[in-house]
């Protein structure tokens, strides 16, 4: 009957203390909330759980719509796209093949870069109507073309054994897969052309 009484008694307590002041949970809203848009925007992406993870550190005051993701997104590609050529720059390779694989490796990332950052661009300047229209069209061709030449520049180390293959192949998919995230965001852009685009 005691420990009854004392059950009734705390729980009684409890629920005065958090219906007289905010809940724990919504202490932090403002920052936690902030993250919401990341993590709905993630569900679906074609790599989730590294779509939040890499969008999570813009958080906050920079992102406010579908559209500062998307610039996130692209932002993150063409980081991790600069290293990547980082890396490959700096790659020792042996081979006559070797040599050629990287030579055009650096190549294709440039490339990438290129349109990632026309990309960038054109997401800062969004437009309503048959302007918005073009705009997606041209976003979707560079972004799709930047994965592209990711894909191919680890075609070219097919044909190449041991740790080389493996060290390229494991920087040039994280671009790839950062890339895919950012160009799933772009698409979703179709279905809030009325909350993004600027008149």
């Amino acid at each position: 009957m005691m420990k009854k009484l004392l059950l009734a008694l705390f729980l009684f307590h409890l629920s005065h203390f958090t219906s007289g002041n905010k809940p724990i949970s919504t202490l932090s809203l403002s920052s936690s909330s902030s993250t919401d848009i990341v993590r709905t925007s993630c569900v679906h992406a074609s790599y989730p759980t590294i779509c939040v993870r890499t969008l999570s550190s813009y958080s906050g005051s920079a992102i406010k719509t579908p559209q500062d993701l998307a610039q996130a997104a692209v932002k993150v590609s063409l980081s991790r796209a600069h290293k990547s050529s980082g890396f490959l720059s700096q790659l020792k390779v042996e081979s006559k093949r070797e040599k050629g694989a990287k030579s055009d490796c650096i190549e294709q990332i440039g490339d990438s870069m290129d349109e990632l950052s026309k990309s960038l661009s054109e997401l800062k300047h969004l437009r309503r109507g048959n302007a918005f229209k073009w705009q997606m069209s041209n976003l979707e061709t560079w972004v799709s073309a930047a994965l592209t030449n990711e894909d191919t520049c680890l075609d070219g180390f097919k044909e190449i054994d041991g740790k080389l293959r493996s060290e390229v192949k494991r920087k040039i998919t994280n671009v790839a897969r950062v890339t895919s995230n950012a160009l799933y965001l772009i698409n979703r852009l179709d279905d809030s052309q009325n909350k993004i685009a600027h008149p």
